[in-house]
């Protein structure tokens, strides 16, 4: 992708990623990472700010004499992604309209 991510877009599709199932941090960052083309190193702190803002809930489960840290979407999370979900819906119906040239957004 070409265009640049802001916080609150990151932040939706890590929420939107969440609301299917609960997963450890690895491998939601490789979800989120083959798709979108950002760094481990960019999407650990957005976890972490997320856990600190309480849209996200994390828990411990043993993995091969490991702990692997799991995040879960809180109820918190989940009113946000609809909010996120709604804005997107509008951001997006004024790009398309204005990439395809019609001047109705004006």
């Amino acid at each position: 992708m070409e265009f640049q991510l802001g916080s609150a877009l990151l932040d939706a599709c890590v929420l939107s990623v969440l609301q299917k199932n609960d997963t450890y941090g690895y491998k939601l960052t490789q979800e989120i990472k083959n798709t979108l083309q950002v760094s481990e190193s960019t999407l650990y702190p957005v976890l972490r700010r997320l856990t600190k803002d309480e849209f996200l809930k994390t828990y411990d489960e043993q993995y091969q004499g490991r702990n692997r840290r799991y995040y879960t979407l809180s109820d918190k999370g989940r009113v946000q992604l609809e909010i996120y979900q709604k804005d997107w819906t509008n951001f997006k119906g004024v790009v398309d309209t204005i990439m395809k040239g019609d001047k109705s957004y004006e």
